[in-house]
Parts: C-alpha cells; sequence; structure tokens
C-alpha cells in the first residue's frame, strides 16, 4: 500500500494545498485532508476516492446528506473523523447561506426559495422551517419548527409562533423539503399551511407563502394560486 508520506511531495494534497491554494486539489485530495489518516489497508487519498467512487452520480454531494453513523460505516472512519466531516460540511452549508453581511430580502418567493435551498435541499427527512422576516421583508432567522419522517413531519402552530414571537417577527414564510426531490404540495400540506395563516391573523403576524423545496426546484403557493 502507497502511504500518502510515500508519495513525491508535489502529489501530497497538503504541500499541493499549501503551494498552490485549496482552488487546485480535487474533491478526492480535499477529502483526503480532512479524513487525515485512512487505515491499515488503505491510505486517506484511497479512502477518499473509494467513498467518492462509490457515490458516481451525485460525487462529493453526497457528504451533504450523509449522516455520522453512515460515514462510521467505512472502515478507517471512526467517531472523531466522522464528526469532524460533518462539520465541515455544515460549515459549508452555512457559508451558502451568508453570502453577504447585509440582511437578505425576500422579494418574491424565488428569493425564499434560494435561501433555504442550500440548507433543506440534502436533508433525506422532511425539514419543516419558517423563514422569520421584518417590516421590511429582510430575514431574520429560518429556525427548523419540525423534523419528520421520509414523508411527512408533524408540525404544532404553538411552535411556529413562538419562534416568531421571541424573534420580534413582522411576518414569515413557511418552507419545507420534500426528500422525494417532487415539490408538489400534499393535501396536508394545505391543511397546514390554511391552519397557520388563520393563525397569523390572530397574532399579526402574517404567513405570507408556504415554499415547498424539492430537488434543486420548488414550488410556491401563493404563485401557484392555493393560497389567498
Amino acid at each position: 500500500m502507497t502511504m500518502v508520506k510515500d508519495l513525491p511531495v508535489d502529489d501530497r494534497p497538503r504541500e499541493r494545498l499549501m503551494a498552490y491554494g485549496p482552488g487546485i486539489l480535487s474533491n478526492a485530495e480535499l477529502l483526503a485532508i480532512l479524513l487525515g489518516s485512512g487505515s491499515k489497508e488503505k491510505s486517506a487519498m484511497q479512502l477518499a476516492q473509494d467513498i467518492l467512487s462509490q457515490h458516481r452520480e451525485s460525487g462529493v454531494l453526497a457528504l451533504a446528506t450523509m449522516s455520522v453513523e453512515e460515514l462510521m460505516e467505512y472502515k478507517g472512519i471512526g467517531s472523531a473523523k466522522a464528526t469532524l466531516l460533518a462539520a465541515a460540511v455544515e460549515l459549508g452549508k452555512r457559508l451558502g447561506l451568508n453570502t453577504t453581511v447585509q440582511k437578505p430580502v425576500v422579494r418574491c418567493p424565488a428569493d425564499a426559495a434560494d435561501y433555504a435551498m442550500p440548507r433543506l435541499r440534502f436533508q433525506q427527512r422532511e425539514h419543516f422551517a419558517i423563514i422569520l422576516l421584518n417590516i421590511k421583508h429582510h430575514i431574520l432567522s429560518m429556525p427548523i419548527i419540525s423534523i419528520g419522517s421520509l414523508t411527512a413531519s408533524v408540525v404544532h402552530p404553538r411552535e411556529v409562533f413562538k419562534a416568531a414571537v421571541q424573534n420580534s417577527a413582522a411576518a414569515m414564510i413557511l418552507v419545507h423539503n420534500h426528500p422525494s426531490g417532487d415539490p408538489s404540495p400534499s393535501k396536508e400540506d394545505l391543511n397546514i399551511t390554511r391552519q397557520l395563516m388563520e393563525a397569523g391573523k390572530l397574532m399579526d403576524i402574517p404567513v405570507l407563502d408556504h415554499i415547498v423545496l424539492g430537488d434543486n426546484k420548488y414550488i410556491s403557493l401563493k404563485e401557484e394560486g392555493m393560497i389567498q
């Protein structure tokens, strides 16, 4: 077995990163740096290549959907490496959500979908969140209210409006993902939307829309005329 330390200096991922910057490295090389070491049978580079080769269709994006437990199924990845990889992936997601210092503003459903997509697109269970807005429709935060099964999440109005009140929100947009990749809203989606819209009227925190996310696509219930 060829270990990373046995490779010529110019072929070692860490040395290449230091010499040329991270942009020149392949996905396998970047993953190998995070892994740090492999197993007795495989180097970190070989282990990284094995992981990526088992996910040829999605490639490095597969890491965004893998749990710590799934990562630990690979020989050579223990809890320490698995949690490090999970943390790195989460940082990448958060960086994608914070591309500007100024708070993003929601002018149309696409703005809300663009904000929520990086965080929810790769979730393997249904996540129900709310995009909280101030009076000028700048985004205050997007708390996750409920995490459900592959096909459904349970949403309690009290939790929705508790988060809205705590953040002094003037309005909100409901958003959740469909792990199937198909954003078509279900009957339950429509029912909970109407229920929360009625509660919003009582609380004086209007529910402006409900965005259902699929695989890099979305449906706005407001835009589709499914809610008024």
